[in-house]
């Protein structure tokens, strides 16, 4: 073998082995620790998703959506339907003005930094066209600011200063739920929540939780019965007294005995009994704001598992729940109501909801 052939062989081999090795890089192989197994990527921290502060658990379950008794008004808006909803974290109470306090306070001292438009949650890429950009103490006060004055606008010929002077700055009203906050601002409360939580997660090296949210209409609804299928109030019903005569949620009794309930206007939060899930003033007290657009044709139109009727170019919003202003029918878990995402009232405020990563049944709920 002459040595220009002998050079050619090994340098062949060479490129052989070469191959190989690259082939073993790309494709794992030798010296991975896993003898070639198809075992995942190692040493993932396990996850177990945490309760948040002041939610419960609202087990996955199916339920029948929709009016429970006449439907009074015959509206034909709320047919029954029936629907299953994947587990979630929820809220107990309405957000009450001291927390609501809270967010304010970290957006004027944080105007223009990390909580402004630019949000990740599923929610707020939806409707990001339609949130606007708060960038300035200015815009703060102007959006996200509770307004007051609800308790004059919203009603004709109402002696409501002392309740726009107190209701969200004096401290007796710090565990009432906060009102005159706008579906929007509701949404930029449940981004900066997200946000405030998982930064703190992060510095101390953990996963980000999911993003807090509105509730669907359904998951309200579904979490208002408490497991009590076609129940028509939280509490089961079809009263809304107990057997000593005592109101079971704060409402407008009769034709405008107001304080026969025990509150004027809202109660403070847990007032009253909580339902079986343990949620509190799913009926009365406010109304509460739900992510799913309005419209009188959704039931029919959305799907049977997780239901959410969306739409950007639609203003209306739905509300649930009914008020300390409204009637018993008002307040029942099947009624349907709307507000415009931009109308800030005297009787609407909102909670959270979290969806809940992990198997949809067993020993977590």
């Amino acid at each position: 073998m002459t040595k220009r052939s002998f050079f050619r062989l090994n340098y062949t081999l060479l490129l052989f082995a070469l191959a190989i090795n690259m082939q073993s890089c790309i494709f794992g192989g030798k010296g991975k620790g896993d003898n070639g197994e198809l075992i995942g990527v190692q040493g993932r921290e396990g996850w177990k998703q945490e309760l948040p502060y002041g939610m419960i658990t609202v087990p996955p379950g199916t339920f029948h959506m929709g009016q429970a008794d006449q439907d009074v008004a015959s509206s034909k808006i709320n047919m029954n339907k029936q629907i299953t909803i994947s587990g979630f974290y929820m809220d107990d109470t309405e957000i009450t003005n001291n927390e609501y306090r809270q967010f304010i306070d970290y957006m004027k001292e944080n105007a223009g930094g990390a909580i402004t438009v630019g949000g990740d949650s599923s929610i707020f890429t939806r409707y990001r066209k339609v949130l606007p950009n708060i960038q300035a103490e200015q815009d703060i006060m102007d959006f996200l600011y509770p307004d007051t004055a609800v308790w004059m606008n919203d009603f004709t010929y109402h002696m409501g200063d002392p309740m726009t002077t107190y209701y969200y700055d004096h401290p007796a009203f710090d565990d009432y739920p906060v009102v005159g906050v706008t579906w929007k601002a509701s949404v930029m409360f449940c981004e900066w929540r997200t946000k405030y939580m998982n930064e703190a997660r992060l510095g101390e090296g953990k996963f980000p939780m999911p993003n807090f949210r509105l509730p669907s209409e359904a998951e309200w609804e579904y979490a208002a019965r408490g497991g009590r299928d076609m129940a028509k109030y939280p509490w089961g019903g079809p009263y809304v007294r107990n057997a000593k005569g005592c109101a079971l949620a704060n409402f407008k009794p009769g034709r405008g005995n107001y304080f026969d309930d025990g509150f004027s206007y809202t109660n403070p939060v847990a007032a009253y009994f909580a339902n079986d899930y343990g949620l509190y003033d799913m009926a009365g007290n406010t109304s509460e704001w739900c992510e799913d657009a309005f419209s009188p044709q959704s039931v029919p139109l959305v799907w049977d598992l997780n239901p959410t009727y969306y739409d950007e170019n639609e203003p209306k919003k739905l509300i649930r729940g009914g008020s300390w202003k409204d009637v018993a029918f008002l307040i029942e878990t099947g009624t349907r109501d709307f507000q415009h995402q931009d109308s800030a009232r005297s009787f609407i405020s909102f909670r959270c909801a979290m969806t809940y990563l992990g198997r949809s049944a067993g020993s977590e709920f």
